[in-house]
């Protein structure tokens, strides 16, 4: 009997080879069905269950994703045609809200930031302040410095903390030459785009947010 001989029977994840029925391991290596535990051919089952509805849904969301996108294209592109510019800023940052103010469809772009050489130059110019700042230095600084620049991995930075060492004001020339190079350092490596969804039940309650996690969801628009 060959592997094309559907005379038998064959589940989801066997494989039919001389009449006789197999599962292929991680090896790669085809096992008799025979030696394999209840247990495992359970779980097997299950999971291959699982997946073909997690493949399904994960499919309508990525439709969903692209026409969304679609139609709110098509949507900029009239009111463009009509107006003579774009909807939303630079970073194509935009809102839609229905009538009754009762839905809202926002799309956010976010920008995947790295940084340059320059930003060790920084950290340099920073340690100096520091050292020379000494006991006047206030802990909660040398906390946020700390922070930014250890972390688990070699060459990382916290972009969180870093972005909060520009924020404050201290007017010392090291420390703004420092926070200059860092603006320097930062570099724009791509950008990802999101879709949320808000409604709420009257026009001045807060709005809800209606979470479909689209980010992993596989094809349609980015």
């Amino acid at each position: 009997m060959s592997n094309s001989d559907t005379s038998m029977a064959v589940a989801p994840g066997e494989t039919l080879v001389d009449g006789n029925r197999y599962m292929r391991d991680a090896k790669g290596s085809l096992v008799p069905i025979e030696i394999i535990k209840p247990a495992d051919q359970l779980e097997d089952e299950v999971v291959r269950k699982v997946m073909e509805h997690a493949r399904d849904l994960s499919g309508q969301i990525a439709r969903f994703r692209g026409h969304t996108f679609t139609d709110l294209g098509e949507f900029d592109a009239l009111l463009e045609q009509e107006y003579g510019s774009t909807r939303g800023g630079r970073k194509g940052n935009r809102s839609y809200q229905s009538f009754d103010g009762l839905m809202k469809v926002q799309v956010a772009v976010q920008d995947h930031i790295d940084f340059g050489p320059q930003l060790q130059v920084a950290k340099q110019l920073i340690d100096e302040c520091l050292n020379e700042w000494a006991a006047a230095s206030r802990p909660e600084l040398r906390a946020i410095v700390t922070r930014a620049f250890n972390t688990d991995k070699p060459g990382q930075v916290n972009r969180s903390e870093i972005f909060m060492l520009l924020r404050l004001d201290i007017e010392d020339g090291r420390w703004v030459r420092a926070m200059e190079a860092i603006r320097e350092a930062m570099r724009v490596t791509g950008s990802k785009t999101y879709l949320r969804f808000y409604e709420r039940p009257a026009p001045d309650a807060a709005w809800e947010a209606v979470t479909i996690d689209m980010a992993k969801a596989k094809g349609g628009a980015s």
